[in-house]
């Protein structure tokens, strides 16, 4: 499956060494922050086509749509490009766990400075 990136969007892409910039999840419904995926041109394409949160997985080097074997999908509502090109954000909803491990969010286990 191959999808073509409009290029009005690809232009404004920034792109790390290995063609990837950052996608950041965040749930429609509570607005938390789910988890950080990283997507490239194909990535986006297909999660624009679909509506399917589709990343690319820089360890096995391929892509995964989140919620495929696992069953913790993704619906995507809206993908925002941040005023830098070099961050999409993704507001979806979240069904199931969106962090690996099994928690509702991938930033809820270590938390460096709480609020007062």
């Amino acid at each position: 499956m191959t999808n073509i990136l409009d290029p009005r969007i690809a232009d404004r892409l920034k792109r790390n060494e290995a063609g990837l910039f950052a996608a950041v999840v965040q749930e429609k419904s509570t607005g938390d922050v789910l988890m950080m995926a990283w997507m490239d041109d194909e990535a986006l394409a297909r999660t624009l086509a679909t509506r399917k949160a589709t990343y690319f997985s820089r360890s096995r080097n391929s892509y995964w749509v989140k919620g495929e074997t696992s069953g913790h999908t993704q619906y995507v509502h809206e993908v925002r490009l941040d005023c830098d090109g070099d961050t999409v954000l993704l507001v979806v909803d979240q069904t199931g766990a969106a962090c690996h491990t099994g928690t509702h969010t991938c930033f809820d286990t270590d938390v460096l400075l709480a609020a007062e």
